[in-house]
């Protein structure tokens, strides 16, 4: 963990969809798994007491992290705690001390987008209804909508939701959150439908080109805007 004076302070890029809760909840478990304290509730000085609602209110701005978990606070509090409490099982994990280019927390995927964007012009953004991305992808893929909806165990279905993640993302900036909440799921697993998505697209040039023509398809006749980039 380390003290407050060791070393220099550092600021990375970290992948907040795939990556900040689950950041989140490794550091607030650091003195349990150093076996400081049983409960990550005994320890007073990280952040964790603030998300339940128990910490200094000007010190911790939690509405971000809580509103991955639901828009209202009470429910927001309950969910982080169970997720947190989730991970008390599991132990060292290297990945979340592996910054790329002494910048970057995140998959391969998200360094190659970031890297991208940074010596490319901001472009635009697609004012699309995640209805309609939703729409094509049920087309292009064969796909029922009630499979794409589903809330079963389907395959299929996290394939879908993962391509209509990823095409919502690029053409219409929307967030993981936004498309968990459309399809009822947690954005954990709209994140990992992303990312399998992405890891396909590298390695398959069929579907690569399948999910252009999507892209096209989709925002062919629509209005856009200037994209607004987030840090």
């Amino acid at each position: 963990m380390g003290h407050l004076f060791q070393g220099r302070y550092k600021a990375i890029l970290c992948d907040k969809d795939a990556y900040l809760l689950e950041l989140v909840r490794y550091i607030h478990l650091n003195p349990v798994r150093a076996k400081m304290v049983k409960e990550p509730e005994d320890y007073r000085w990280t952040g964790h007491l603030s998300y339940l609602g128990g910490g200094a209110d000007d010190l911790i701005d939690e509405a971000f992290v809580l509103d991955q978990f639901c828009d209202k606070r009470s429910l927001g509090r309950r969910r982080y705690r169970r997720f947190v409490r989730e991970g008390i099982s599991r132990g060292h994990e290297e990945k979340y001390y592996r910054v790329k280019d002494q910048r970057y927390l995140g998959e391969d995927s998200f360094v190659e987008r970031i890297e991208k964007e940074r010596k490319e012009p901001q472009g635009w953004v697609y004012e699309v209804p995640l209805g309609a991305i939703s729409e094509e992808t049920s087309i292009a893929m064969g796909m029922t909508r009630d499979k794409l909806y589903s809330t079963t165990r389907d395959r299929e279905g996290a394939r879908g939701r993962g391509i209509v993640g990823y095409l919502a993302r690029r053409i219409s900036g929307y967030g993981v959150k936004e498309i968990a909440d459309h399809f009822g799921r947690s954005p954990e697993t709209i994140s990992e439908g992303i990312k399998k998505v992405e890891d396909l697209q590298r390695r398959d040039k069929s579907f690569a080109n399948t999910l252009s023509l999507m892209l096209e398809n989709v925002v062919k006749g629509r209005k856009r805007r200037y994209r607004i980039t987030e840090a």
